[in-house]
């Protein structure tokens, strides 16, 4: 039986899913997509992308089922022509027409402006053109630094001029600076590159061929440059740069000229034999009009020296103006007459002056030696001469790190705190001068190195591994200076405890009158050194008079059932000491501390404990103390529950309660403050500040509360009074006479200080007078009744209750 052309082909090539034509009726797409067609097969091997097949997909899928079979036919014939073709063709022409197609990758450098990068690197990279100087003068360190690491392979290089050093000459008629140094100097090559390329640093390219070279050779150089900015900080000042240079490599001497406001330089060879060099590099600095006053002056060069580059190790001379005095022949008006002696020359003395060179940077960097190796005088030296102080410090401490990052620091605590206590408070203070390989870096920190509260600390900081920005001004945040800070803060504490434990306790006595109130600060700010600032803390308290006691030493003294540590603040230790609220404590034998300074009671409530003892302010409410006879406490306080009731109704909302105390010995009461609001003291000087806000004081007063003492006669009697005449308006009057009493004498202000006065006027008269108050006048009834009722029992009303000696009622 003859088949169809397309199931000859399916047959063919083995496609056994192919279905012969004679068997295929009308043409049905639903059927169609639902069969295991030849189209289905090759849908599922993604014909859609090989070349050719589209056509026929996309005709397939827009037929209709009115068709014939001709059309299908005809379709499948195709198809199957299109397979026989073979498929790993159609593959291979479908990868190279994408290769084909995709587009070339092409390659770019950045480019830059040239005279808008310098712009930004003159106007915005540096923050005070007077670092031009150090950063010239670092590159003259560096020049010498290679020269001499060179000629120890090669001694000929120092041949021309065997004299390592800098010199700085000024000129202020012509408004120029000239620094030349007999450094490795640069060849032409060299300096085309080093000068002519932006960001090129030749420093960072010696480091780098070093450490290819030999890691422990590279390892000891003092080389300062890593940037490759630091030469075009000259523009800073300057129109106009001119360097010279000899290498020892070339024959020849180089000129390199550029200007502040042009993109391009020039180079030529130096023919002017009055201006040749042996070796090295001379930059001459024609200064802008508005730097020539300040920067021409030779003494202002000599001050800019000895802040950046005081501690460079190659010395550094400058030209200064001197003076000199010489003796001079007067001459005589009127000539000898003949035959006379001739008289003997007069002379004077008159000053010269003149210019010559001075060694600026004398002082030696003490902290770069062994500590083993300097004397006690050198480090007092050392610190009058850099700090610019009188006296010598009270201690000092010379370390290196070394592990994770490596420096060497010298830190001083000095003899007295400044005159302004507000420098000694400020994070910005310039008390710590940070170095990288003995350049001056900055002394103006925001906490990056010490925290806030030990500003006062001076010394230097050196390191060669710091992370500096590119001005090599500012310190980058890091975990370095975070380990580093650390440090620094660890050794100041190990400087103030070995004051501490000094034999004369004098020393100590000093610091912490000094620099007391900064540890107080650190342990409101601080919390993390805490546990090592509570032992160097100093109060007063009730057992000490004239001497400050360490809270170890309280700890000590406590009683054995004493649970906490009690403390008073107030505002002076005259008035802590007469407090009411000493009154059981000290009949207890307890020991109180003082806290009389502002900033006392702040730090005592962030401390919260020490050594598992909780700090307890004894003017607060709910002071817990073991009563001696428990009973008695009870029926106190049912005894006077009626006075306690009857006191807050007549003071209202002045006080949240009045209840008995447990605090009191022989005052008659005392006005407390509430557990989570501001004491008496600190409601005192929240009240003080310029900026205080009237509604957070409103809302951090917090409550009062009225204590009485039941073993007063004051309480007594008024307790008979509420019982007797409860009306009673002197009763009335005596009792806010009372609070105001208590209010003074717990250390708060009368709200109404005139209202106060004359009460207290009015009780003076009475006494002065000798006459008795006029009668009780009724007070209107507020609609309680105060009255006690047992189950069953018939109580009397207070009013009914009289005595022969009731002092309320006598006329």
């Amino acid at each position: 039986m003859a088949m169809a052309p397309a199931a000859s082909l399916a047959a063919a090539r083995g496609l056994s899913a192919a279905a012969p034509v004679s068997s295929l009726g009308t043409y049905d797409a639903p059927q169609r997509r639902s069969a295991p067609s030849v189209a289905t097969v090759s849908s599922s091997r993604n014909l859609k992308e090989r070349a050719g097949l589209s056509t026929f997909v996309s005709s397939r899928s827009n037929l209709s089922s009115s068709k014939s079979f001709a059309s299908a036919e005809v379709f499948a014939t195709r198809r199957a022509l299109a397979r026989s073709r073979g498929l790993s063709g159609i593959r291979c022409q479908s990868t190279v027409a994408e290769k084909e197609a995709a587009p070339a990758v092409e390659k770019y450098e950045y480019q830059a402006e040239v005279s808008r990068l310098l712009d930004l690197i003159v106007h915005s990279l540096y923050s005070h053109k007077e670092v031009f100087l150090r950063e010239l003068v670092s590159n003259a360190s560096d020049a010498l630094d290679k020269l001499r690491f060179l000629s120890v392979t090669d001694p000929s290089l120092i041949e021309a001029n065997s004299n390592l050093e800098i010199r700085i000459q000024s000129d202020p008629e012509k408004g120029t600076i000239t620094i030349t140094d007999t450094g490795i100097g640069m060849t032409k090559e060299e300096l085309q590159k080093s000068l002519g390329t932006i960001a090129e640093s030749g420093t960072a390219k010696f480091l780098k061929a070093l450490k290819e070279k030999d890691d422990a050779a590279s390892s000891d150089n003092n080389l300062i440059g890593q940037f490759g900015v630091g030469f075009y900080s000259a523009f800073l000042v300057a129109d106009k740069v001119v360097v010279s240079t000899k290498s020892p490599k070339s024959d020849k001497q180089y000129v390199w000229e550029g200007e502040a406001d042009n993109s391009s330089y020039i180079i030529r060879e130096e023919t002017d034999s009055g201006n040749t060099i042996p070796r090295g590099t001379q930059i001459t600095l024609f200064l802008k009009t508005d730097a020539k006053d300040e920067y021409s002056d030779p003494i202002r060069i000599q001050t800019l020296v000895k802040n950046y580059s005081q501690f460079i190790s190659f010395p550094i001379y400058t030209y200064q103006e001197k003076t000199r005095t010489k003796e001079e022949v007067v001459e005589d008006e009127e000539p000898a007459a003949e035959g006379e002696e001739k008289k003997e020359k007069k002379t004077k003395t008159v000053s010269e002056k003149y210019f010559d060179w001075e060694l600026t940077n004398e002082t030696k960097p003490i902290w770069l030696r062994s500590s083993k190796e300097v004397t006690k005088d050198d480090y007092n030296g050392f610190f009058k001469s850099t700090f610019q102080e009188f006296i010598d410090p009270m201690a000092y401490s010379h370390f290196s790190t070394e592990g994770e990052i490596e420096f060497k620091s010298l830190l001083y605590i000095p003899g007295m705190a400044p005159y302004n206590t507000e420098d000694m408070l400020t994070q910005r203070s310039k008390n710590i001068r940070l170095y990288v390989k003995r350049v001056f870096i900055s002394d103006e920190f925001d906490g990056e190195l010490f925290p806030r509260y030990l500003a006062f600390v001076k010394g230097v900081v050196d390191s060669n591994d710091l992370p500096l920005n590119v001005s090599r001004e500012i310190l980058q945040e890091s975990r370095i200076v975070r380990i580093m800070k650390k440090r620094l803060v660890r050794k100041t504490f190990d400087m103030i405890e070995d004051i501490a434990k000094r034999d004369n306790k004098e020393d100590y006595k000093n610091f912490w009158t000094n620099f007391g109130k900064n540890l107080k600060l650190g342990c409101i700010e601080d919390t993390a050194n805490q546990k090592r600032l509570a032992p160097l803390l100093r109060f007063s308290s009730s057992k000490c008079d004239d001497e400050l006691l360490t809270l170890d030493d309280y700890v000590e003294r406590m009683k054995p059932e004493q649970k906490a540590i009690y403390y008073l603040a107030a505002d002076s230790l005259k008035s802590a000491k007469s407090a009411p609220f000493l009154e059981e404590l000290t009949k207890r034998d307890y020991e109180v501390l003082f806290l009389v300074e502002p900033i006392d009671e702040v730090a005592i409530t962030n401390l919260a404990s020490y050594k598992d003892k909780k700090f307890v302010d004894i003017s607060k409410e709910d002071l817990e103390l073991d009563p001696e006879d428990k009973e008695k406490e009870k029926e106190a306080e049912q005894e006077y529950r009626l006075l306690c009731d009857w006191m807050k109704q007549q003071l209202g909302d002045k006080v949240a309660k009045v209840k008995i105390s447990n605090r009191l010995a022989s005052s008659p009461c005392v006005l407390v403050s509430g557990k989570f609001g501001w004491s008496a003291n600190m409601e005192r000087i929240m009240k003080a500040q310029t900026l205080g806000d009237n509604s957070q004081m409103e809302f951090m007063r917090g409550r009062r509360i009225l204590e009485v003492n039941p073993n007063h006669p004051i309480i007594q009697d008024l307790n008979f009074a509420c019982k007797d005449t409860p009306k009673s308006s002197r009763a009335h009057k005596l009792i806010d006479l009372l609070y105001d009493t208590a209010l003074l004498a717990s250390g708060f202000t009368p709200e109404n200080p005139a209202e106060f006065g004359g009460r207290v006027y009015e009780i003076m008269a009475m006494a002065l007078s000798g006459k008795n108050a006029p009668a009780d006048e009724p007070v209107a009834d507020t609609g309680s009744e105060v009255s006690v009722s047992d189950d069953g029992v018939e109580v009397v009303e207070p009013t009914e209750v009289r005595t022969e000696n009731d002092p309320w009622t006598q006329q």
